[in-house]
Order: C-alpha cells, then sequence, then structure tokens
C-alpha cells in the first residue's frame, strides 16, 4: 500500500473550496498525471456520482472513480478499482479563520499478487503525490476557483 497525505491552507470558504474539490472534473487543472476527467454518471457530486480519470503514470489509464461518501462541506470519499490497483481518495475541509484548509489524503493499493510491488509504488506514488500537491496549493492558492 502506498499512501499521500497533502494539506493547504486556502483563503477560500469552506463550502467554496469543498464545491471545488468535489467537482472531480477539476483534477485536471491541478494533478498533472490526470489528462482528462469527466462525470459519467450523477447529476452533480453527490454519493453514487462516477468519473473517468484519463490518468498518465507510464501509460495512459483510465480510472472510474465513485462517491462513495459525501458530507458537504467537510469530506468526499472516492474509490476507483482495477484490475492492477484500488485507489480510496479522501478529501476533507476544514473551516480555518479567514480561510479553510484542503486535506487530500490519497491510499493506492495494488491488487492480487502484484502488491509484491508495494515497495516500489511507495516511491513512485510519492513523486507523483509531490507533484499534485503543488499543483493543489498553485489552484487554492489564487482564488476564485470556484466557477
Amino acid at each position: 500500500m502506498a499512501r499521500y497525505v497533502a494539506s493547504v491552507r486556502t483563503p477560500l470558504s469552506q463550502s467554496d473550496a469543498f464545491s471545488y474539490m468535489a467537482d472531480i472534473t477539476h483534477f485536471v487543472e491541478w494533478d498533472p498525471g490526470v489528462k482528462q476527467a469527466r462525470r459519467v454518471s450523477g447529476d452533480g457530486p453527490g454519493v453514487g456520482a462516477a468519473y473517468d480519470l484519463t490518468v498518465q503514470s507510464g501509460g495512459t489509464t483510465v480510472m472510474r472513480y465513485e462517491i462513495t461518501e459525501y458530507e458537504p462541506p467537510r469530506r468526499v470519499l472516492l474509490v476507483a478499482c482495477t484490475s492492477l490497483l484500488t485507489s480510496v481518495d479522501e478529501i476533507r475541509v476544514e473551516a480555518d479563520g479567514t480561510g479553510a484548509t484542503v486535506t487530500y489524503d490519497a491510499e493506492l493499493t495494488l491488487n492480487g499478487l502484484l502488491r509484491l510491488f508495494d515497495p516500489l509504488l511507495r516511491i513512485a506514488f510519492r513523486r507523483i503525490g509531490d507533484r499534485a500537491a503543488a499543483g493543489l496549493r498553485r489552484v487554492l492558492s489564487t482564488p476564485p476557483v470556484v466557477r
């Protein structure tokens, strides 16, 4: 299992930061590994909404993320499963004085016998996470990001 956690302070209100982060189509704006994101079910963020994210990591893969828990304006839980791996991503947003703190907590688990390669996955995921965290800091530090 590989895990990456990043917290970013933003001048956005908790509600605005949550609205931005809960719309998974925004991932392309801050995560350089996400090349395309589109909602494939649901009429907006919420439990049961699903998004296809085209991710690049070695090759290009489409991962379907489903929102399994949705607690506005505080928390969203996303899960994606492929034959190779399972990704569980939690977004938490807490009011913080005049703004908010956004915490992105991502956990990747290789499936089956691939788990033998978890040490290598941890190394690669750290680099991927660092790039995504830098993008998240960039978009959340310069309002307005809410459209």
